[in-house]
């Protein structure tokens, strides 16, 4: 299931999840040490507890057989000799059993065979220091398995903080070169002294930008070249079309010629905004008052209105490419009312026809695609193309929306296209405008 154009799940950074991937590997490490030291130990102990009774077996031994009494809590022929320890003593054998009943602490047992035939033994428990002492070593495994897995997490997370900061350098680096910055560099971006593969995606994605920018650039010269090359005769044809004599025929080669000379010079003006060399020629006007002139000589049939008027700096021309274009692009595609309104920095324009495409609202405007036949079956797909160039030229923000029926639900019932005028020159070109006094 997709939410927002995103797909639904838990996103986590990489330094919880190193983070977490190390704690459970440290967990799991002491767990098993633990374990290992626990049974050493419990082992060694018991081997030194049965030891210590046979060593205490052989002195009640001497005891008994000097003076025919039982000392140090010795038994003969005890009772309670447990099966196994008591078939070892019958094949003449001295021998230690350890006896664990449950969960209590368990017995040692030291018996061996005497002359007369009987069964000499010794039975005690586990003694209550040795029990103390392995409560301590469990205590202190537990201390330092947490102190493990602590350790482990604070690991993770500084290791995984610094290679997570450089993965965002890096994306950050990438974003920048993806929206036209060609001077970034992805490796310069990471910085640090240390290489590893981050090091290696940087370079891989500079290879993958330089290789794409002198692609993008040998395309960009081909198509003005071309551009340039045909401008000339297409004038030449446009001139030979004027001495046409009257009639129909005429006016459809002068149509068509006219047509050819506006599509060179839009493709040469896409030439040349695509080269980033464009600069702008700030002037400081009223917005409101600019926006009213201009719409009433060139599209008289468009609704204005200016909600709030301000005065802003900005390049006159290159404005009145950008909002010649969107009227005319609403005209062209979109039905009547056509309406352009003025708020502050902020100028929308709208249509009421079918919409903008489903393509242009998700990647923005691209030369050549006219998008669905509803609205734009025709044309070159240039005209939103040089408006968004000449506003990235002023440093404007254009963005593209669609007015639909409530909750979304229906067709389109109308496209428009909002202008947000910056606050401050210079634009972001990189390039520093150029400063005009208005003019008279």
């Amino acid at each position: 299931m997709r939410f927002g154009g995103l797909p639904r799940g838990l996103r986590t950074g990489l330094r919880w999840k190193l983070s977490a991937a190390i704690a459970l590997v440290s967990a799991l490490v002491a767990l098993v040490l633990s374990l290992v030291v626990h049974n050493a130990a419990r082992v060694t102990m018991l081997d030194n507890a049965r030891d210590v009774q046979d060593e205490r077996l052989q002195i009640a031994q001497r005891y008994y057989e000097s003076s025919r009494q039982v000392r140090l809590g010795a038994r003969i022929d005890d009772s309670d000799l447990p099966p196994e320890l008591k078939a070892k003593v019958s094949n003449g054998r001295r021998a230690t059993y350890v006896q664990v009943k449950g969960n209590s602490v368990p017995d040692i047992w030291a018996a061996m065979p005497m002359k007369d035939g009987r069964i000499l033994s010794l039975h005690t428990r586990f003694t209550d220091r040795s029990t103390t002492v392995m409560k301590d070593l469990d205590q202190a495994l537990v201390i330092g398995s947490i102190a493990v897995v602590f350790g482990g997490c604070a690991l993770g997370v500084l290791v995984g903080g610094q290679l997570s900061r450089r993965l965002r350098k890096a994306a950050s680096a990438a974003n920048l070169v993806a929206a036209g910055e060609s001077n970034v560099r992805v490796r310069d971006a990471i910085g640090g002294v240390v290489r590893d593969e981050t090091d290696d995606l940087a370079h891989a994605v500079d290879a993958m930008a330089d290789a794409l920018k002198q692609r993008y650039e040998a395309e960009r010269r081909v198509t003005a070249d071309i551009a340039h090359e045909l401008r000339t005769p297409v004038t030449g044809l446009l001139t030979a079309a004027e001495l046409l004599p009257p009639g129909r025929p005429t006016e459809l080669v002068r149509d068509r010629a006219q047509a050819m000379r506006t599509l060179v010079e839009d493709v040469l003006e896409v030439a040349r905004l695509d080269g980033a060399s464009e600069r702008a020629e700030l002037q400081d006007i009223n917005l409101g008052e600019f926006i009213t002139r201009r719409v009433a000589s060139a599209f008289p049939d468009v609704e204005v209105q200016v909600v709030h008027e301000s005065e802003v700096t900005t390049d006159p021309r290159r404005l009145e490419r950008v909002v010649g274009n969107l009227l005319a692009n609403a005209a062209k595609h979109g039905k009547a009312p056509i309406q352009i309104s003025v708020e502050g920095r902020v100028i929308r324009v709208r249509d009421h026809g079918t919409g903008f495409p489903e393509e242009l609202l998700a990647e923005g405007p691209s030369r050549f695609r006219t998008g669905s036949s509803d609205r734009a079956g025709h044309g070159h797909g240039l005209g939103l193309t040089i408006a968004a160039g000449q506003a990235r030229v002023l440093g404007a923000r254009l963005t593209f929306r669609n007015v639909g029926p409530e909750l979304g639900e229906g067709p389109a019932e109308g496209a428009v296209a909002v202008l947000w005028l910056p606050e401050h020159a210079p634009t972001n070109t990189g390039s520093f405008p150029m400063l005009f006094p208005p003019k008279k």
